[in-house]
């Protein structure tokens, strides 16, 4: 269904009944919907089309008696032909198709455009001039749209033969539900009695499976199989003979994608080696807690607290990873079961979704470069519509979108042309090129120089935005049209959509279409909750239901960059596996990243729980979602149940007599099984037929889940809010977009379910959507679906999918870990913690010690930092928390230490992770837990509890240096004290130590080997720390040499007070040699 805006930009409240259309470089007027139609159809009720001239459409020139275009066409074809106030029978307009007694009428005719019946609602709709950009609405599926309870009008006459797998579609009388609001305000109130059929002259009864001979559909069936039928050969010898062990099926109808588990001889040691860990920590907690040290009881028990804890800490982390798979994709079979040769692709339509915010935080050109790669996917173009979430309501945004859509036409077909990777521009000209490799042809080197000309004539304009940018006027921004910019105000700003590319009009330079392209920003006002993300997230949702109302939806950050072309197909391989897909919730793709140092200082490549933790837990119900590189189903986000298994068949038991299991059945199931039998043997012998037809017509195999609730139009309405054309998409599984429904009621609705109180008395936040109650939404949004029976599937292709931008100097990365935890101090503080919530659900107990393990880890910092800091304690007190080691303590203590080598050795060889990630991983596991991680549980805590929020700011100082300067900068945080104060702490207890040793002798050298082992783990665990605290500096920054010199003071006071040279019951005479009694 076509829909042009005439480039303007749609904006308005539907709180406030405000629908406005501003021109964007026009003539400066705003025109809302009211003032450009004036009048609505008195059949229907439907707003008054305006047409190509921007005229108001006019049925009848002797009285002008407001009628649609569409029951113009429509009483024309099938009524009296007659104007309903004047009598006066209808001339033929331009553009209309002809009827019977048009012969006798003069003007000229119009043959180009007179069996163009399908875009009869678009001819007319706000055509403009002068437009910055045009916009269409993909329909979606065709057949999806039989299921809404909105008619479907046709204009001329089917063939019978072509539509016996169709349903005929009658014509509902109107249906109010008390607020007003129509379901299908298109009927006239003389029809409600009288249901007229699409094609009158056809008998109702022929519909449905009565109506098709058996013999004709087996026919038919069997001559479709043999045309699609390719039989799988031998391929090891050169003849054409078929290979015996090999069925003849279709590859087309093979799975298309498959499980790759381990192999056992790598992950039946790891198992063993699980096992024998934890026999050995239970050993190693019998004698840490048989064994106290009476000198230093305190710093014994609480050692041994955080090694309890540390050991609950691991079997949530480790145990979830006990089936680890791989997977594989088959895009071939997807191909050739989805996009048949000559016939129309029925690959599944897709909406992606780019959020951005604050495009001073978020350059527009990364934005611009996320969209441009997602509008050059390999993935057929009326299947995809990108919408783009601008949560700041930024002229900036816009204006650079606007600027990425021109771009796009001259890119998009480049991409496609010559099959590049990546496609986002400035990661793909950053790609050294070599000319001479694989013979590159001429044209290719030409056109590949004109495009990097081009784009960066396109950086230049997106750079001089955001100069303009900088320096916002007092008065705000202006459009070019002298319009004042909605967006404003940030917190006080209504709706704004914007659809600049997938028109007609707007095709690339070589002529192909391109895939639709959306601005939306939701409307802000003082008083409401907006909830961040989360909240932007549902109001794509809605606008995109409304829009496209695509089946799938992909959600992306706008500085993750699709690096994969064919990614939406590899998701496509699980969500439309018709064996597989029905239960999948959503696809998840790791996190890669580019602009990373090699080394990989702060392990923000996060590579160990990619590459293992997500493969362990995709082999029990799927991964967690991780905000970002995840394609989802659009009805699992509505909150609906997973489609409940299929019993498996009862089993015969041929090892028992009979006797024997009719002893142990129960009497009141054989009971409840006869009465059963006579009822279903009734309908057994007619539903038999229908069955077997069923798996002949190719559709037992794919047929879709039925999601649609016995909930009546009123609760329908409460759960999902007030917007009948949103309720009534929410309950088309396959998707798609009515053509009957006009441009301005699409728009209206558009801006209507973008209102700030839309939600309001709603379900969403709550069971439908992403959640709301913690800024880490995507863990309970992933944990909600797992609840409801879904499963999830990890998909790693060879070619990461997406990368992103990752924040790589010390401070900015210790900020997002603590946002990170934060989120997860919510979610256990929440009714929605995984510790008490959900159970008797679908949640499977493993996968639920993963979510567990999510949510806990930040309590974990107290007994980390607690047992970071027992080293220096024990350097300068002289105690230890172990007494006098054993032989057998010895043993347990190296069982302990060589099992914990080995497990990590393994995880590292199945998982594929390199030595120096999972050393990576475990330093910044140290550094995080002591700062991040302790500063998110107080602030988490006093949100909560307390109602405060405490924000730590971050002040920035720094230069360039390079390709990595950013490395190197330097930001003061409060973060950093934690830290900072271990790392002196137990560097001073080293000295100390050492120094105590040299005073005392060689004796006490055997004691300090522990404590100065345990002290230097601590500042190997730390030194990434600390080399980001100096960086490339030539001087310690004067922070830390005032912290040095603070904590130093502290411990030397500390020392004097202990003062170890001394003892405690002054000298010893006998060493002395003096007797100070004499004389």
């Amino acid at each position: 269904m076509a829909m042009n805006t005439g480039g303007r930009l749609v904006a308005g409240s539907h709180n406030r009944n405000e629908f406005v259309l501003i021109n964007a470089d026009e003539i400066g007027r705003i025109k809302s919907v009211h003032e450009l139609s004036g009048q609505t159809c008195q059949i229907c009720g439907d707003e008054l089309e305006i047409t190509v001239d921007g005229e108001l459409f006019v049925a009848c020139n002797e009285c002008a008696f407001p009628v649609c275009r569409t029951c113009y066409e429509y009483e024309r074809r099938e009524g009296s032909q007659c104007c309903p106030q004047c009598k006066t029978r209808y001339k033929r307009i331009k553009g209309s198709p002809r009827v019977e007694g048009d012969e006798d009428e003069d003007g000229a005719d119009d043959l180009e455009h007179e069996f163009h019946y399908e875009n009869v609602d678009a001819l007319g709709f706000l055509r403009g001039a002068g437009a910055t950009a045009s916009s269409s609405i993909h329909p979606g599926h065709n057949s999806s749209c039989q299921n809404l309870d909105i008619p479907l009008l046709t204009y001329g006459e089917e063939d019978v033969e072509d539509v016996d797998n169709q349903n005929a579609i009658i014509v509902p009388p109107p249906v109010s539900h008390g607020n007003g609001i129509q379901s299908s305000p298109f009927i006239g109130e003389n029809m409600a009695g009288n249901p007229r059929p699409m094609v009158p002259e056809k008998d109702t009864a022929l519909y449905g499976y009565g109506s098709v001979a058996w013999k004709d559909r087996m026919e038919d069936w069997k001559k479709r199989q043999n045309e699609r039928l390719q039989v799988v050969k031998h391929q090891g010898n050169d003849e054409d003979e078929y290979y015996p062990g090999l069925p003849m099926m279709d590859e087309g109808r093979q799975p298309l994608s498959r499980k790759l588990p381990i192999s056992s001889s790598r992950i039946n040691p790891y198992r063993m080696i699980i096992i024998l860990r934890l026999a050995i920590l239970g050993l190693f907690f019998h004698y840490r807690i048989l064994n106290p040290v009476h000198d230093a009881f305190g710093l014994w028990l609480t050692s041994v607290i955080c090694e309890i804890w540390f050991g609950v800490s691991w079997i949530l982390d480790q145990f979830p990873k006990w089936y680890p798979i791989e997977r594989e994709t088959y895009l071939d079979r997807l191909s050739l079961r989805y996009e048949k040769e000559g016939q129309p692709s029925e690959l599944a339509d897709i909406d992606v979704f780019v959020s951005t915010v604050d495009p001073m935080k978020e350059p527009p050109l990364i934005t611009a470069n996320t969209v441009l790669s997602i509008l050059a996917a390999d993935y057929p173009v009326d299947k995809v519509s990108c919408y783009v979430s601008d949560d700041g309501a930024a002229m900036l945004t816009f204006e650079a979108l606007s600027e990425t859509s021109e771009f796009a036409r001259k890119w998009v077909p480049f991409c496609k042309k010559f099959n590049i990777e990546p496609r986002a521009p400035e990661w793909y000209f950053c790609h050294k090129m070599d000319y001479l490799k694989n013979k590159v042809h001429p044209a290719f080197v030409r056109e590949r120089r004109a495009m990097k000309r081009e784009y960066d004539d396109f950086k230049v304009r997106i750079n001089q935005l955001v100069a303009t940018a900088e320096k916002v006027p007092e008065d705000g921004w202006t459009m070019q049209d002298g319009t004042s910019w909605p967006g404003n105000n940030v917190r006080d700003h209504p709706g704004m959509i914007q659809v600049f590319l997938g028109n007609d009009g707007f095709r690339d330079i070589e002529g192909n279409m391109l895939p639709q392209l959306v601005y939306v920003s939701r409307e802000k006002r003082p008083g409401f909750e907006h909830h961040k993300k989360a909240g932007a997230m549902n109001a794509l949702i809605r606008v995109s239901a409304v829009l496209s109302n695509a089946p799938y939806l992909l959600n992306v950050d706008c500085d993750h960059y699709m690096n994969n072309s064919k990614a939406l197909r590899e998701a496509m391989c699980f969500m439309m596996d018709p064996t597989s897909g029905k239960k999948v919730c959503y696809v998840q793709f790791p996190q890669r990243f580019d602009g990373i140092d090699r080394h990989d200082r702060y392990s923000n490549r996060n590579v160990v729980f990619f590459d293992i933790n997500m493969k362990g837990l995709d082999g029990l119900q799927g991964p967690i979602y991780v905000g970002t590189g995840c394609v989802f189903r659009r009805q699992a986000l509505y909150g609906y149940d997973a489609p409940p298994k299929k019993k498996k068949p009862s089993k015969t038991c041929n090892c028992l007599p009979k006797w024997f299991c009719c002893c142990c059945g129960s009497r009141k199931n054989q009971k409840g099984k006869s009465k059963n039998e006579n009822k279903k043997s009734k309908h057994r012998e007619a539903s038999k037929q229908i069955h077997a037809l069923e798996t002949i017509e190719e559709g037992a195999e794919e047929s879709k889940a039925v999601f649609v609730p016995p909930l009546s139009q009123e609760k329908l309405e409460k759960r999902f809010g007030q917007s009948p054309v949103f309720v009534a998409s929410t309950l088309v599984p396959d998707g798609g977009v009515p053509k009957t429904i006009s441009s301005t009621t699409l728009l209206k609705e558009a801006i209507h379910v973008i209102s700030c109180g839309y939600e309001d008395k709603t379900e969403w936040g709550k069971e439908i959507g992403w959640i709301y109650g913690s800024v880490t939404e995507d863990i309970l949004t992933g944990f909600k679906m797992h609840c409801h029976g879904w499963r999830s599937v990890y998909c790693m292709p060879k070619r990461p999918a997406f990368k992103g931008s990752a924040p790589i100097n010390l401070s900015d990365r210790l900020h997002q870990v603590l946002r990170w935890a934060l989120g997860s101090v919510e979610i256990f503080l929440s009714r929605y913690c995984p510790i008490w919530y959900g159970y008797g659900g679908g949640l499977k107990g493993l996968e639920r010690f993963s979510y567990i393990n999510s949510v806990v880890y930040p309590w974990t910092s107290i007994p980390l930092l607690v047992y970071c800091t027992l080293p220096a304690i024990c350097l300068l007190t002289g105690k230890f928390i172990v007494p006098e080691i054993s032989n057998y303590a010895s043993i347990v203590f190296m069982a302990l230490f060589m099992s914990i080598a080995v497990t990590s050795i393994l995880e590292m060889q199945w998982g594929g992770v390199g030595l120096d990630d999972w050393w990576r991983n475990e330093q910044f596991w140290v550094i995080g837990g002591v700062s991040s991680h302790l500063f998110a549980l107080f602030q988490g805590l006093l949100k909560v509890l307390a109602g405060v929020n405490t924000n730590f700011t971050v002040t920035s100082k720094a230069g360039d240096d390079g390709d990595f300067s950013e490395l190197y900068i330097f930001k003061w945080t409060t973060l950093l004290i934690p830290p900072t104060t271990l790392l002196i702490l137990n560097v001073v207890g080293v000295v100390v130590g050492v120094a105590d040793a040299i005073n005392n002798g060689y004796d006490s050298w055997g004691p300090l080997f522990g404590k100065l082992f345990f002290a230097i783990w601590v500042i190997m665990h730390l030194y990434p720390f600390l080399k980001g605290l100096s960086g490339k500096q030539e001087r310690v920054p004067t922070v830390i040499i005032i912290w040095s010199i603070l904590l130093a003071s502290i411990l030397t006071l500390v020392w004097v007070r202990i003062n170890p040279f001394v003892s405690r019951d002054g000298p010893v005479l006998e060493i002395c040699g003096l007797n100070c009694n004499d004389g």
